[in-house]
């Protein structure tokens, strides 16, 4: 085996900064702690989701920490995840669970991993794929400045080999921007998947501060349009989370920037602010308005607009070329 299995840390306050189990500086969720944190808004009743568990949960809990996969299920405590892994399918995070940036509205670990990679990791991604049964799967990955390429080879890689043992399965890849670096984005375009997936996360007025400074709107905006363009055959998809203090004309903003980049699918979800550390929440998003917004997106013909209070932008990814708004 290469990398050794990971001791988990207990313990650790959220913003606090440690040494985690690879020797690397890490702060806990991403953001440190502030004096006091936000005050943070009481939820809608709107606003609740059932944890689903069961036999195919547990199943897949057990191939995920098993194979030493970091899923953003769980590092970006997503609320869909008894759903997903109830359902048998997981978004997989490769290149390991600490991100070099650090994103006010992200709650993964921040730190610089100095380069590490798992060799193992395509192999086992590959593995992990097959011994799930999945017909579809979201492969994204933390944000890697370190590497030279920001990883766009071993995630690559990793498509290539999920595809080897499992050639029926599709893949959809949720990268990082790779610092605008087209090349790296053509190599992951170029490696099998058939849907390719850089989030603007939010409208251009807001990008700063909620996404860190080496993210920008009009970068992510460049990386999906050149996706499209070397590939068109792929599907390009983007996720912008609402609630962060966006106007109506903003959002109908990013929605023609993003047709204009021929973005294909998009979703909208409401912002749940993971820690009192993090961006503080400005509103609650009613499931009228999802509604709307979705309306408005298919108007400016995007394939689909999954829109709703749960969404994240691989919520039932496999379920988008329905049309129906995954069921919601």
């Amino acid at each position: 085996m290469g990398d050794s299995a990971r001791i988990p840390v207990v313990n650790i306050a959220s913003g606090e900064k440690y040494t985690n189990d690879r020797g690397m500086r890490v702060i806990k969720d991403g953001v440190k702690a502030s004096a006091g944190g936000s005050q943070r808004l009481p939820k809608p009743p709107w606003l609740r989701t059932r944890v689903q568990q069961g036999a195919t949960f547990e199943k897949v809990r057990g191939i995920v920490h098993e194979h030493r996969l970091a899923t953003v299920c769980e590092e970006a405590k997503c609320p869909n995840m008894g759903e997903c892994w109830s359902a048998g399918t997981a978004t997989i995070m490769l290149m390991g669970d600490v991100c070099t940036r650090a994103c006010r509205f992200c709650a993964v670990n921040t730190g610089n991993p100095r380069g590490w990679l798992d060799p193992e990791e395509p192999a086992n991604t590959a593995r992990s794929v097959e011994l799930m049964g999945l017909r579809y799967v979201v492969l994204t990955s933390v944000n890697r400045d370190d590497l030279p390429d920001g990883g766009a080879g071993h995630y690559a890689a990793c498509v290539q080999r999920v595809k080897a043992v499992n050639p029926d399965t599709a893949v959809e890849a949720l990268t990082p921007d790779f610092l605008g670096k087209l090349e790296d984005v053509e190599t992951v375009v170029d490696s099998g998947i058939e849907v390719f997936a850089q989030n603007v996360e939010t409208v251009r007025r807001l990008t700063h501060p909620v996404r860190d400074s080496r993210a920008g709107y009009d970068q992510t905006l460049a990386v999906l349009a050149h996706a499209k363009a070397h590939r068109p055959d792929v599907l390009t998809k983007t996720s912008l989370m609402l609630g962060l203090g966006e106007t109506e004309e903003e959002i109908i903003e990013a929605l023609d920037d993003l047709r204009a980049a021929k973005v294909d699918i998009v979703t909208f979800g409401q912002y749940l602010q993971p820690t009192a550390h993090h961006y503080p929440i400005d509103r609650w998003v009613t499931p009228d308005e999802f509604a709307r917004y979705r309306e408005w997106g298919l108007e400016r013909g995007f394939l689909e607009v999954v829109s709703g209070v749960f969404v994240r932008s691989s919520y039932r990814a496999e379920q988008v070329l329905e049309k129906n708004n995954v069921g919601l």
